[in-house]
């Protein structure tokens, strides 16, 4: 304990901008076994790791086929032999996941002398968490982070709809949450936003509509909108009229957009829902997935003083929700039809073994693999949420019709 508490000292007194340094000051002094220390971030695509020890920062290292991705992808520790001289003590790299409340940010990859140490793999996990606490707190106090993600320049649009993601996941007692928003690196209108509460978790998918800068600052506007409602204690059918009402008074109902906005009772598994627009949603349960249909209304901004009803279904643990924006569900198949209309239920039965994590990324990795040398057509958001919490009265619980 006496050691976790130096390192998470020591991180407190870095500055936010010398975080991997001060990490590996405070690993060597207070863990002797370890020789060697390197911290690196997912990137945007996460699909590589980047490193941030200062000495090779545009080396990236592959995510898939190598310990460090092994270790990010299942958010587990993983251990490989390091190749030494004849006569040198047996060395060991070992790669462990770093994490802030469910949120996988990148990987802790330690040399140590003694990798049979139960205590010292214990001590490493305990740090990584701590690691990633302590970066999502300075990563607002410099460009460091933000800056290693990317292996190549983002579009100002892509900028501004990145900043406004609350991150790749999270993750609570009653529930695991990630999403995915591609193409990464020149996105338009599309987003997703999450927030969790004592008593409920919510959750909007938005379609914006348009491309380039002019989609990013509608879907910057319905955001902002709906986060200025949520935090003023509306509810989801008075968040949405409040955006929509602020959305067609800026552009007069020429322009709008399309958003789910859910609303997920933590004590029972019962969600409110608000279909304005375009988002879709399946259920898995079991062995099978299905769409939840709920009514569509209009999307936000079309007209003035719209007013919006809410729908409720339940989900009972073991459920998984995918939620997916029209640029993947609406993307065209090969045999015609669109990817969506069975394409995307046999990709999400294909995930029913993953974590929660790895759904989105999966989900739109099939669509990628589907267009081939195409490019995306429209922005894909895929979002999955899986379920834990049991419902108080399972007998009680009602199927989405």
């Amino acid at each position: 304990m006496t050691r976790l508490q130096d390192v998470e000292n020591a991180l407190r007194r870095t500055p936010a901008h010398s975080l991997p340094e001060g990490l590996e000051e405070a690993l060597r002094t207070s863990l002797p076994a370890v020789s060697d220390v390197r911290l690196l971030l997912a990137d945007y695509h996460l699909n590589a790791l980047v490193p941030l020890d200062g000495r090779d920062e545009q080396t990236s290292v592959r995510m898939h086929g190598t310990p460090m991705g092994r270790a990010f992808v299942s958010r587990s520790t993983t251990f490989s032999p390091v190749r030494s001289r004849a006569g040198d003590r047996a060395r060991c790299e070992v790669c462990v996941p770093v994490t802030a409340r469910g949120e996988r940010l990148g990987v802790l990859a330690v040399t140590t002398d003694d990798p049979a140490s139960d205590s010292l793999m214990s001590d490493l996990a305990e740090i990584a968490e701590i690691t990633g606490c302590a970066l999502k707190v300075a990563w607002n106090h410099t460009d460091r982070y933000e800056r290693a993600r990317r292996l190549r320049r983002l579009t100002l649009a892509a900028e501004i709809q990145w900043q406004l993601l609350p991150g790749h996941g999270c993750a609570g007692e009653e529930f695991s949450l990630a999403g995915h928003l591609e193409p990464a690196y020149s996105i338009g209108g599309d987003n997703f936003d999450w927030s969790t509460e004592r008593d409920h978790l919510a959750l909007t998918v938005t379609n914006g509509s348009g491309t380039g800068i002019q989609a990013a600052l509608l879907t910057s506007l319905t955001v902002g909108a709906l986060r200025n409602a949520r935090r003023s204690g509306a509810d989801v059918t008075e968040q949405a009229a409040l955006a929509s009402d602020m959305v067609n008074a800026r552009y007069n109902g020429t322009e709008f957009t399309e958003t789910l906005m859910l609303r997920v009772n933590l004590a029972d598994g019962v969600v409110s829902a608000v279909d304005a627009g375009s988002p879709h949603i399946l259920l898995m349960r079991g062995g099978t997935a299905m769409p939840v249909e709920l009514d569509h209304q209009m999307p936000l901004g079309m007209f003035g003083d719209t007013r919006y009803q809410v729908q409720q279904f339940k989900i009972e643990s073991g459920d998984r929700l995918i939620i997916v924006s029209d640029g993947l569900y609406t993307a065209p198949a090969s045999a015609g039809g669109a990817f969506g209309t069975n394409a995307l239920q046999q990709a999400a039965k294909r995930t029913r073994g993953m974590d929660a994590a790895e759904v989105p990324l999966a989900i739109i990795g099939e669509l990628l693999e589907h267009l081939g040398e195409r490019d995306l057509a429209d922005d894909a958001v895929a979002v999955c949420l899986d379920w834990h919490q049991p419902a108080i009265d399972s007998a009680s619980s009602a199927h989405p019709r």
